[in-house]
């Protein structure tokens, strides 16, 4: 592979084709106060990395790194549709999930006790629409790392692949082909292994993720290598830096009491486990401060608080690693006690009651009228709709804490996002099933896998609310455990299990195959093969706890809620959309404010109407038929006489189409003038004959009944 480096005043530039376009990295251009700062170009598409690295806030006992990915609507060509805002406002869900697609990886590649203030911001400056700027923002984000000279064990990069329609994997496919294609998947990578993964899919069998994360790791090494090869060039300081960390006395001294205290006793379910490791903890705290005075213990409380986490952990670990046995005394495979409700709210449309050991999630489904329908405005979408929406909240009383209510975060966008993406596949078409959907997780008590939670309630709610899926989706968390050569899968995966673990691994799906999946590794990097075990487990568990839905709901229901509003829906032409219209919207405002129907047409003709009212549904749907029927050859009509000549009479036979009824086609005897017959404004039946080449209606009124004359 060729490569070019060019170098200029204060400018590296480096660059390499990559996947079919070039890719290039390019320092010493813009942001000359950032402690790291590039320019990412792929094709058209240009993002900024910058990153800031500051000192230690003395009031953080956390590592504080912010990722943030900025969309800008210039980037696309685009000003904003709002017509209040066209200034950039808050991040839309798309681009807080990026953000979180980039910090993922990045996260864990920091030491353990690295406690300076870290910023990471990437920008999309120009945007080729041909493809998401995702892949491109994390190389953005992992270089501007590595030239800030922070301890980042990097580079990574990521790509997003598909399926064509050959079935071959392809990078950077166009928004449409990942949403028509059969899967779509995000994989992170350092050196030759897997960091994170995100995935959306239709039915995909576990064989075909494992191999795209085969072909991503292999495809992903050029953009690794290039991030080493500008960081050689420009060789940045490094930053000096201190790790926070309990002293290594103090350590010891933990772990020699702790060793008595976490006693196969505790190998109890999580119920009664977590109140007696409490316990244990506090009792351990003020074992601990009786050696110190009061000031002494202030500085060294929080080295003592992490030595007994860091306790509790390691024997979390140890117990699994040399016993085979779980915190909670689960085998590594078994999946927690199960209950699962439906029907559990009056009112609403559906609604389902998922608990699994201490994890509990309520859903709430709601159907409207699909002009409910959220609509889309990003720097990539225009005039896009989400017809199906999940949303997911946990506020501070699911963890038994005290914690300000406030809007939805990072975190429950995503587990929501992800939740969403697993039951969306299985959705009937609007054409089939013409409802938004609302789709809202209430989590009352978190232990782990809320998420997973998440998409099984979802799934029985959405059964109960009548929602015709293809098949039910359940999902489960998979936890992972390294030493050494050796690793433990674990089936279900619990809070302790996840705090102490080496990754935190969840799969949605049917009988038929994957649905949705998302992995976050905590050490640096894990081997596709081992992810291979993880996903065959996970496909084991999902069938348990999808018969465990089953037992409660078979199948979706065949008939609505009463409480929701009931549909019906009429395919018109294209051509007919501006009559039922009308101008200004006086046809269809007519026919709403009259009937009380809720009326939406799209721009491919399919007319709904929603109400709770039969008559009044049947009285709109046959109004707008009137409309846009089509003249029949053959078909008797009541009219209206709107004109007379000598030669015959014009009768409106339906709104906007008249027809000619010939003098000798009135009455089977001969008449001078239609007029001896006929008056303006009469109703009459006739009967439709012929419509010639120019479209011209010709009418009779012989043989046909006229015992209904107005």
């Amino acid at each position: 592979m060729t490569k070019m480096i060019q170098t200029g005043k204060d400018i590296i530039k480096v660059s390499t084709e990559w996947l079919g376009r070039e890719l290039s990295l390019e320092v010493n251009h813009v942001g000359f106060r950032a402690s790291g700062s590039v320019v990412v170009r792929y094709g058209d598409t240009v993002v900024l990395g910058m990153v800031n690295s500051g000192d230690v806030n003395p009031a953080l006992d956390y590592f504080p790194l912010s990722v943030d990915y900025e969309e800008k609507f210039y980037a696309s060509g685009k000003i904003s549709s709002s017509r209040f805002n066209k200034r950039e406002g808050k991040p839309s869900d798309e681009a807080v999930l990026v953000g979180r697609l980039i910090d993922r990886p990045i996260r864990p590649l920091f030491p353990k006790g690295y406690r300076n203030e870290c910023q990471v911001v990437t920008t999309v400056l120009a945007n080729d629409p041909a493809y998401r700027p995702d892949a491109v923002a994390m190389i953005a984000a992992s270089t501007a790392l590595l030239l800030a000279g922070v301890p980042f064990d990097g580079p990574v990069a990521g790509l997003r692949v598909g399926l064509d329609k050959d079935g071959k994997f392809k990078a950077f496919m166009s928004r449409d082909e990942l949403e028509t294609g059969k899967l779509d998947l995000f994989v992170a990578v350092k050196d030759q292994k897997v960091m994170m993964v995100e995935a959306g899919a239709k039915e995909a069998s576990e064989e075909t993720l494992i191999d795209a994360m085969k072909w991503v790791v292999e495809n992903a090494q050029p953009a690794l290598d290039l991030q080493r090869e500008l960081i050689a060039k420009v060789q940045p300081a490094q930053q000096e830096y201190e790790l926070t960390l309990p002293d290594e006395e103090i350590i010891a001294k933990v772990d020699e009491y702790m060793t008595d205290k976490l006693t196969d006793d505790l190998h109890i379910p999580y119920p009664e486990r977590n109140p007696k490791v409490d316990v244990i903890k506090s009792e351990a705290l003020e074992h601990f401060a009786a050696d110190y005075t009061d000031e002494e213990w202030a500085e060294v409380e929080t080295d003592y608080t992490e030595a007994i986490d860091m306790a509790v952990k390691k024997n979390v670990r140890q117990g699994i690693i040399t016993e085979g046995v779980r915190p909670d005394g689960r085998k590594l495979d078994e999946i927690r006690p199960i209950t699962c409700e439906v029907d559990v709210l009056p009112r609403v449309h559906g609604s389902a009651l998922f608990t699994r050991g201490l994890t509990q999630a309520l859903n709430i489904v709601t159907l409207a009228p699909l002009s409910d329908s959220q609509l889309v405005d990003t720097m990539e979408v225009t005039d896009g709709e989400r017809r199906y929406m999940h949303h997911y909240n946990a506020p501070g009383y699911t963890v038994g804490e005290v914690k300000r209510m406030g809007a939805p975060g990072r975190r429950e966008i995503g587990h929501g996002y992800l939740a969403e993406r697993a039951l969306l596949p299985m959705l009937p078409s609007k054409e089939d099933f013409p409802y938004a959907i609302r789709s809202v997780t209430e989590i009352m008590s978190q232990n782990g896998s809320t998420s997973m939670a998440a998409t099984c309630s979802s799934c029985m709610a959405l059964m109960t609310a009548g929602v015709p899926l293809r098949r039910p989706v359940s999902g489960v968390a998979m936890g992972l455990m390294i030493d050494g050569d050796r690793h433990y899968v674990l089936t279900d995966l619990a809070d302790q299990e996840d705090f102490a673990g080496d990754m935190d691994f969840k799969c949605t799906g049917t009988s038929e195959g994957v649905t949705a999946l998302q992995m976050d590794m905590k050490v640096h990097g894990i081997d596709v093969d081992i992810l291979s075990e993880a996903l065959q487990r996970a496909k084991t568990a999902r069938a348990e706890i999808l018969a465990k839905m089953l037992a409660v709901i078979p199948e979706s229901r065949k008939e609505l809620s009463p409480y929701a509003p009931k549909i019906e829906k009429l395919q018109i032409k294209t051509d007919k959309i501006g009559t039922v219209i009308g101008k200004g919207g006086e046809t269809i405002t007519k026919i709403t404010s009259e009937t009380g129907v809720q009326i939406d047409i799209t721009e491919d003709g399919l007319v709904t109407f929603a109400t709770n009212d039969a008559a009044a549904m049947q009285h709109a749907v046959d109004w707008v038929k009137s409309l846009v029927e089509e003249p029949e050859v053959g078909k008797i009509y009541r009219g209206t006489v709107v004109g007379l000549k000598d030669f015959g009479a014009f009768i409106n036979i339906m709104p906007g189409v008249d027809g000619m009824l010939h003098v000798s086609k009135i009455v089977d005897h001969r008449i001078k003038s239609p007029a001896d017959v006929l008056k303006m404004g009469q109703k009459v039946n006739v009967k439709l004959t012929m419509i010639d080449d120019k479209g011209r209606l010709s009418l009779t009124m012989l043989g046909v009944d006229q015992d209904k004359l107005a």
